[in-house]
């Protein structure tokens, strides 16, 4: 009875010490949380804060994060403008087709500064105002216009940005889109000369 009450003891000491060994593998093989920490993506800063875009490196046909992402002249953009030429985006680029952002939302600073050296390249501010806004009527101040490049993409978009709801507004500036939700249905609303001829900027 003694033999086997002390066999019974050993086999348990020897039971805990395996099962102590075990649970110790299993810890240590974790990785610890400072580890998974260290081993995460960094998330870009927002880099251009007043929302220069470098060589229209501004939007990939992509709905996820991208380099891109870290611009604020692009996630400042409407969101349903975003949206719209992302998807746009994505299918000219299955018909070998890149719509980039040249310029998109911009901090009144940058569209003021715009306009300065506007005047000083056409010589007055009645010509500016063919080409730049002012930073209090701008649709790219309240991020609702975007530019796009190339000139493939501004003829891509031109002739089917419509169906994503991205309507060309200028004639004298074929790369600059605006959404227009019902153009889907309804087609894009007639284009202005240039912007001077745009009552939403009279004020």
């Amino acid at each position: 009875m003694r033999r086997t009450t002390a066999r019974r003891a050993v086999a348990l000491t020897a039971l805990c010490t395996v099962a102590a060994s075990i649970v110790t593998f299993v810890i240590l093989a974790q990785p610890s949380a400072s580890t998974s920490l260290e081993r995460a993506p960094a998330v870009p800063p927002l880099v251009e804060p007043d929302g220069v875009v470098d060589d229209g490196d501004g939007i990939l046909p992509s709905g996820g994060a991208s380099v891109d992402d870290a611009y604020a002249g692009v996630v400042n953009l409407d969101g349903g403008l975003l949206s719209a030429l992302r998807a746009a985006a994505m299918d000219a680029s299955a018909r070998g087709i890149r719509i980039s952002i040249t310029s998109g939302w911009r901090s009144p600073e940058y569209q003021d500064r715009l306009l300065r050296e506007a005047v000083s390249q056409y010589g007055s501010a009645e010509e500016a105002s063919r080409w730049v806004a002012t930073a209090a009527t701008s649709l790219h101040v309240s991020g609702d216009a975007v530019d796009v490049g190339s000139y493939d993409a501004m003829e891509w978009l031109a002739e089917h940005g419509a169906a994503y709801g991205l309507c060309d507004v200028y004639d004298n500036e074929p790369w600059h889109f605006e959404l227009h939700p019902d153009a889907a249905a309804n087609g894009c609303p007639p284009t202005y000369r240039d912007p001077t001829q745009d009552p939403r900027l009279q004020r």
